[in-house]
């Protein structure tokens, strides 16, 4: 359970603080011109340590593309991808080698496993986001291709509130803030909260325009379906909205559809997906992510052998996943479209033949 698509399906390997993590992409078409230093700069998007609202532990996080390209082009085979980690501290986590850390998945790993990789949390790290954001890198090389873009900001963080939503003001804020009249009020919470040994929650706003109606397999591999697995398999995410959401449970029909013209939707409540597949308009999603359970308050939980114990933690860890959070929503976003466009190309005669012509 370590691969995720379907015609383009990538696996990911390795733990916080092994000696590498990375993907292994399968189904690019080949043709695919591969700029690496794009897929390098996405991971430096969300590499940690690029400023005090972030972790410091500092890596490269530089990639290195080991098969399926020639000459900087797709061959049709594996792409396969390693970032070697180069600043762990796994002594920081000696104290916690026997104890469950409130929050994580140490619990469960346990339990499911009998055994955990106690430094870093291992393979639950969301350490591992680095190899899907470069894989979903190369999605975006694809989606380009058909003039599709994958956006994303933080609309909320600490329940401070974005009034509007500017995904290029988000590309220059250093919290991929979307509204610059509540970010400094958002960098106070993030940091208020840093300070007082805790954490805050975030909300990421995922925008992706130029999608073609028609995407998305009914019945049990619709396009929003898919696209909310891909957002809660995403470290620290516990809910998923489409469109308007939670809020469409509190609206007359007459409110909530979105009438048609010869031009167009005169509205977009359904988030650009109607019935699993898309309808052409923009998609548009929320998602919601946890404070960061790695905080410095001492609390109180149980060792391996059930003993009650008091315990604080060490390391350095995000005052806010959700900021780095945000780059790995557009990653996961970018493969889920560009699966659902290779699917595609089989529904219907024509676009077989378009495909092989």
């Amino acid at each position: 359970m370590n691969s995720f698509g379907q015609k383009l399906r990538f696996s990911t390997f390795g733990e916080s603080h092994g000696k590498a993590i990375g993907c292994i992409l399968d189904g690019v078409p080949a043709g695919l011109d591969i700029n690496e230093e794009y897929i390098q700069s996405e991971l430096d998007r969300r590499k940690p340590g690029k400023s005090e609202f972030e972790t410091a532990r500092k890596e490269a996080d530089e990639v290195e593309i080991l098969s399926g390209v020639f000459e900087d082009k797709s061959t049709g085979t594996p792409i396969a991808m390693v970032i070697y980690n180069t600043n762990q501290k796994s002594k920081d986590y000696s104290n916690i080698k026997d104890v469950f850390r409130p929050g994580h998945a140490d619990f469960t790993y346990f339990h499911k496993y009998g055994i955990r990789d106690y430094r870093g949390g291992g393979r639950s790290s969301a350490r591992e986001t680095a190899a899907r954001v470069a894989a979903g890198a190369i999605a975006k090389l694809m989606l380009a291709e058909l003039d599709i873009e994958v956006f994303s900001g933080i609309s909320e963080i600490a329940g401070i509130k974005s009034n509007v939503y500017d995904y290029e003001a988000a590309k220059k804020s250093i919290i991929y803030a979307l509204d610059s009249k509540v970010e400094q009020t958002q960098k106070d919470a993030i940091l208020k909260a840093k300070n007082e040994h805790d954490s805050v929650g975030g909300v990421s706003r995922v925008l992706v325009k130029g999608v073609p109606a028609g995407l998305g397999q009914p019945l049990y591999y619709k396009m929003d379906a898919v696209l909310a697995d891909a957002m809660m398999g995403i470290n620290a995410v516990k809910a998923v909205e489409i469109g308007d959401g939670i809020l469409s449970a509190s609206m007359l029909g007459s409110q909530n559809n979105d009438e048609i013209r010869a031009s167009g939707f005169e509205s977009n409540h359904a988030g650009g997906i109607l019935g699993g597949i898309s309808n052409g308009d923009d998609i548009v999603m929320n998602v919601y992510f946890k404070p960061t359970p790695s905080i410095f308050k001492e609390q109180h939980t149980v060792t391996t052998t059930n003993e009650e114990v008091d315990f604080a933690l060490k390391g350095r860890h995000d005052p806010c996943v959700a900021i780095r959070g945000t780059v790995v929503c557009e990653a996961m976003t970018a493969l889920v479209i560009a699966d659902m466009l290779l699917l595609n190309m089989g529904s219907n005669m024509s676009g077989v033949s378009k495909y092989y012509k």
